[in-house]
């Protein structure tokens, strides 16, 4: 389980590095807190950030569940391309809103394997 623990901790990470950058376009912008509308650029990074806290509800359980029934590697190596889709939406959303899709739509697609396998794990569990 030490690989779920440490992919858990890298989307932390990613999570405070998506924070700081919003902080930043703030400064670069002028909006000054508690605002949330300003420069589109300033409020592309505000919702990279806030998606990300929004998917990371779902992220973490799902990884270590699905890590407890299944091979905490599998979980672990699904969770990697959870992260760096993570940076794929980053990248193509702070350039244009309509290139979120690509990242969003691996992401979304690994909370599901996640999700949808932490539950067959526990109902094959209490089956047995």
């Amino acid at each position: 389980m030490e690989l779920v623990a440490i992919i858990t901790i890298l989307a932390l990470l990613q999570f405070v590095f998506f924070g700081i950058q919003t902080g930043k376009m703030r400064v670069k912008h002028g909006v000054k807190a508690p605002d949330i509308i300003g420069d589109p650029e300033f409020m592309r990074m505000f919702r990279i950030h806030q998606n990300t806290m929004e998917q990371l509800v779902v992220f973490i359980p799902a990884l270590w569940i699905f890590s407890y029934y299944f091979e905490p590697t599998w979980g672990a190596g699904i969770g990697l391309i959870y992260i760096a889709s993570r940076f794929v939406y980053f990248l193509g959303y702070l350039k244009d809103a309509g290139d979120r899709g690509k990242g969003f739509g691996i992401g979304f697609a690994t909370l599901m394997v996640l999700a949808v396998g932490s539950i067959v794990g526990a109902v094959m569990q209490m089956l047995s």
